[in-house]
């Protein structure tokens, strides 16, 4: 190869396109960041882009009339910043498939996009009866797939993904791969004295075991059945101490209800509005992850948790079995009597699954995820050399 072309492959422009803040997608933003950390890590030189809040300002919000002023900013105002933008780059990178409709306005512009889950379009399908979609909805996710079907690469982040992809859509194989993420915050294990005290300010008493679930109110979160699978624990073990900390949104009213009416509110505690250390901390003293998820793109907890030594007990689906390893214990989730008395086969396993948590995180490095997007930008360069010279 000569020299010119090596250095071009060594060092690329690369735009990112990111997620609109209103949507507050935080997951996502997380991403985008990583990856601009990491590419600028690798020598390339970056630039991230997103739709500006120039009309959503007035009513900053992802819901109700806020998002309807959302779509003028990412609909009508954006795609001409786009195109302005995109004449910087020789490789652009959609970071979340949820704007894979801006692939139109890349013509001849290298690219790829990144495909996180197929949830919402499954849903838009019909396939998903505890999520309903809307009108309005079924024809956003039409706009995802045609963008999708644009796009002259896609990434899905797991293997799972990247099989719900090509059946939902006509995509060809040799246009999708699978790169899998990477942590997006440098988890590990916390010493105990500095965790304990984190723990303390969040009125998590240290000294007292507790099971820990991170995670939204989306249906597939399973939120309500953590709750049911803890209840079920709890009667199997009378006199148990073991408390559930559940990390993420507030409860919902099914929620508070259940709590409510079983008596558990001395055992059971929400925690909202906490920062990756605080977080850090709670894997690093938690008696395991209670992770019973009905669906994912990837699952992020899983890893989280095992980075930081904590035991693993989810699903055993695609893609947390995926991710999970031969580092988890795995359960059907709707079962909560089964599942509670797996919680036992773990408590006994802690020393193994701790162990074997940690070597399975290496397999998720930045590198690799790095190196996985710079090999499919430079994939998708020389097809578009190939295409347009």
């Amino acid at each position: 190869m000569p020299l010119h072309e090596q250095k071009e492959r060594l060092r690329m422009k690369i735009l990112l396109l990111g997620n609109y803040l209103h949507d507050e997608q935080e997951s996502m933003q997380r991403f985008s960041g990583l990856m601009a950390q990491g590419l600028a890590n690798a020598g390339h030189e970056v630039r991230t882009t997103r739709p500006r809040d120039v009309v959503g300002r007035l009513h900053p919000s992802g819901r109700g009339f806020g998002k309807w002023l959302g779509y003028v900013d990412k609909f009508a105002i954006f795609p001409s910043d786009l195109k302005s933008e995109i004449r910087w780059a020789d490789v652009v990178h959609i970071c979340d498939h949820s704007n894979s409709y801006y692939t139109q306005h890349l013509n001849s512009i290298p690219h790829v996009v990144s495909c996180h889950d197929l949830l919402g379009v499954r849903s838009a399908r019909g396939e998903i009866s505890q999520n309903q979609t809307r009108w309005t909805g079924r024809k956003l996710q039409a706009m995802i797939v045609k963008g999708l079907m644009n796009a002259q690469h896609v990434a899905c982040v797991s293997e799972a993904t990247r099989k719900d992809l090509l059946r939902v859509t006509a995509l060809q194989e040799l246009r999708v791969s699978r790169v899998y993420n990477s942590l997006n915050y440098p988890y590990s294990r916390m010493e105990k004295q500095e965790a304990a005290t984190r723990l303390r300010t969040q009125s998590v008493d240290p000294e007292r075991p507790y099971f820990l679930h991170v995670g939204g109110n989306q249906w597939y979160k399973n939120r309500s059945g953590v709750l049911r699978i803890f209840d079920a624990f709890r009667k199997q073990n009378p006199g148990s101490q073991f408390r559930l900390v559940m990390v993420g949104k507030p409860w919902t009213d099914e929620m508070r209800t259940y709590v409510s009416q079983n008596e558990l509110r001395d055992s059971v505690l929400q925690l909202t509005g906490i920062d990756e250390e605080d977080l850090r901390a709670l894997y690093s003293l938690a008696s395991l992850l209670l992770f019973p998820s009905l669906d994912e793109g990837f699952g992020w907890p899983i890893l989280e948790a095992q980075a930081c030594g904590c035991p693993v007990l989810t699903t055993n689906r695609a893609p947390m079995n995926e991710v999970g390893g031969n580092a988890a214990v795995y359960v059907e989730p709707e079962n909560y009597d089964l599942v509670a008395a797996a919680v036992q086969q773990v408590l006994q396993r802690v020393p193994e699954l701790r162990e074997s948590g940690l070597q399975n995180v290496e397999r998720f490095s930045l590198k690799s995820m790095i190196d996985g997007y710079t090999s499919l930008y430079e994939t998708v360069r020389q097809e578009a050399r190939r295409r347009f010279n």
